[in-house]
């Protein structure tokens, strides 16, 4: 998911359809390092992002307004003097750099025609917005860069602007076949990282679709291909270029099980069309984009507290657990010493003062046992001392297996919550799961603070045969779906011996097709902690054959008859109702 160079050639072209001939209106610098400029132009009026931004740079028509500071830092005031209502004249792009240039055009002071050139450079956390005149010569820049920061190049009033050349690439646009098979295959790598470290502007996404639009090469050393599998390379280099020259752009986003995955400028044959959303602008793209990574970035954050809480409560219950085990393994041991007390009540007449230990035979296998005497002590007083630890170790061992059982449930309800962290995809799920931990005991509720609104609801899809799978999204939703909102004809899914969403399809008493259970189970897969492994195993139930335990945690149920199907995570093509 690179901002990369043909990226760069697609929102050039849209600006080039909207804003050429349309005149700056307004310049707000929103943000330390990102300008939002108001265009009028022929289409109307258009508000332009540029961000410099060290961790998301991008450019993009945006239909959102954002508050400006109560006072301009000195940059935008520049801006506002010079270029304020002026007009653009081009936008261009040199070759397939991340460079893209606003050259506009106004009145000075005295009233004569001037032209000046707004330069974004999308370059990671090297990225600025430049200001020059019109003959390269920088007025100002959103970041100041001096020789101190950078070696190669500084940004700074008065200072020349150029194209720093960091790395020997080539201009794709311009390559030809021999060029083509000269550097490509020079390179000691796969196929598609000889593309990407061979020309600018390609992404690794984009090298790897030119792979698979020449027979699927990704892979592949560039020592091992034979003459047919270069020519193919050249081919699907020289189709993808010249879509790119032609302003051909067909930008889509990839979803990897409802997330977006990945996007670019071209379409990704390489990806199955369920999986992909083209989109008629890369402007709307990059918005839709982004402001779905930020959301699911954002739960990320707003959930640490609460991840924090179940990691550190789930340590804790493990070394406890743990330890339990271990001195559980240590009881074991207590019916030798119960043996080793009969044995001394029917043979210790042999034994003499002061032995250390007596020979008998195990009447309950007929092998001989040696046991060890404290030769202080009679044979009686021996046999006694063995009662005693047989007793003691019989009560540690009764304490413990309840224990042992009660810190593994618990361990089991810690690892659904966090499975349900992971899931969550809404602050209202996070509040759930806070509930969820205050009825714990994890979360004290603030003094006098009700409980609060529930308003998460769980995820619903529909079947390819147009039946609904509702997915709970935490225990306090497993437990409602499970119990309350299903009917006894209605099928559960869970994967097996694993954390994991319940998942309930609706029959209204129809029969489920295969296709159904197969889509069910691997929601049921994808929504568990095994959503990272290829297949897992998932037992799947008539609802009424699932029970709940007395006194156990939300969510948590036995059942005894049941199919199990071991089947993919992937829930790509599994549709989301609208609801």
């Amino acid at each position: 998911m690179a901002f990369d160079g043909i990226t760069i050639a697609n929102i050039v072209k849209d600006l080039q359809d909207n804003l050429i001939d349309g005149r700056l209106s307004k310049i707000a610098q929103p943000e330390p390092d990102e300008l939002l400029c108001t265009i009028k132009g022929k289409n109307g009026q258009q508000r332009l992002c540029l961000s410099a931004s060290a961790s998301l740079p991008l450019i993009y028509l945006t239909r959102d307004n954002k508050p400006s500071p109560m006072t301009a830092p000195n940059f935008c005031m520049l801006l506002r003097k010079h270029v304020q209502n002026a007009r653009i004249v081009s936008i261009s792009q040199p070759g397939l750099e991340r460079i893209v240039i606003f050259e506009l055009e106004h009145l000075d002071e005295l009233g004569d025609l001037r032209r000046k050139k707004l330069i974004v450079e999308i370059m990671g956390k090297h990225s600025n917005i430049i200001f020059c005149d019109e003959d390269n010569k920088i007025l100002d820049s959103i970041k100041h860069i001096s020789g101190l920061v950078s070696s190669v190049r500084e940004v700074l009033p008065g200072k020349p602007w150029f194209i720093p050349h960091t790395q020997e690439k080539f201009d794709p646009l311009t390559a030809d076949r021999t060029l083509f098979m000269e550097q490509v295959f020079l390179k000691p790598c796969d196929c598609f990282k000889a593309l990407y470290t061979t020309f600018t502007g390609l992404s690794p996404a984009i090298s790897h679709e030119i792979c698979f639009r020449a027979g699927g090469h990704a892979a592949l050393s560039t020592a091992a291909c034979t003459d047919t599998d270069k020519e193919s390379l050249w081919n699907a280099f020289s189709e993808i270029i010249t879509q790119v020259k032609n302003g051909q752009f067909s930008p889509c986003i990839v979803y990897e099980n409802d997330v977006p995955a990945e996007y670019a400028a071209l379409k990704l044959t390489s990806y199955p069309e369920s999986n992909r959303k083209d989109y008629a602008e890369i402007s709307s793209l990059l918005e839709d984009y982004y402001a779905e990574k930020n959301k699911i970035t954002r739960i990320r954050q707003r959930s640490s507290d609460l991840r924090r809480i179940v990691s550190t409560a789930l340590e804790r219950n493990v070394k406890k657990y743990d330890l339990q085990l271990k001195q559980l393994k240590d009881t074991e041991k207590r019916d030798k010493y119960r043996i080793w007390g009969e044995l001394l009540n029917t043979y210790g007449y042999s034994a003499q003062p002061g032995d250390k230990s007596l020979e008998a035979v195990n009447y309950y296998n007929g092998e001989p046992v040696t046991i060890p005497l404290d030769p202080q002590l009679t044979a009686g007083e021996n046999a006694k001392k063995y009662f005693e630890k047989y007793n003691k170790l019989k009560r540690t061992n009764e304490a413990l297996t309840a224990l042992t059982k009660e810190v593994h449930d618990e361990i089991e309800h810690l690892e659904s919550v966090a499975n349900a962290l992971d899931i969550a995809r809404a602050e209202e799920d996070l509040v759930q799961i806070k509930e969820e931990l205050i009825e714990s005991g994890y979360i004290r509720r603030k003094g006098g603070s009700k409980k609060v609104k529930i308003t998460s609801r769980p995820f619903h899809y529909i079947s390819s045969d147009g039946f609904s799978m509702y997915v709970g999204k935490n225990n306090l939703q497993n437990e409602e779906l499970t119990f309350k909102f299903a009917v006894g004809n209605d099928w559960w899914f869970h994967a097996k011996g694993r954390p994991g969403s319940h998942v309930i399809v609706k029959t209204g008493g129809k029969e489920l097709p295969d296709a159904t259970f197969e889509e069910a189970a691997r929601l049921a897969a994808h929504y568990s902690t095994g959503r990272d492994q290829e297949k897992i195993e998932v037992d799947y139930v008539e609802k009424k054959q699932v029970k709940k335990v007395a006194g156990a945690k939300p969510g948590f149920v036995i059942y005894h008859t049941n199919y199990s199907m071991v089947i993919s995570t992937d829930i790509s093509g599994i549709r989301m109702a609208e609801d």
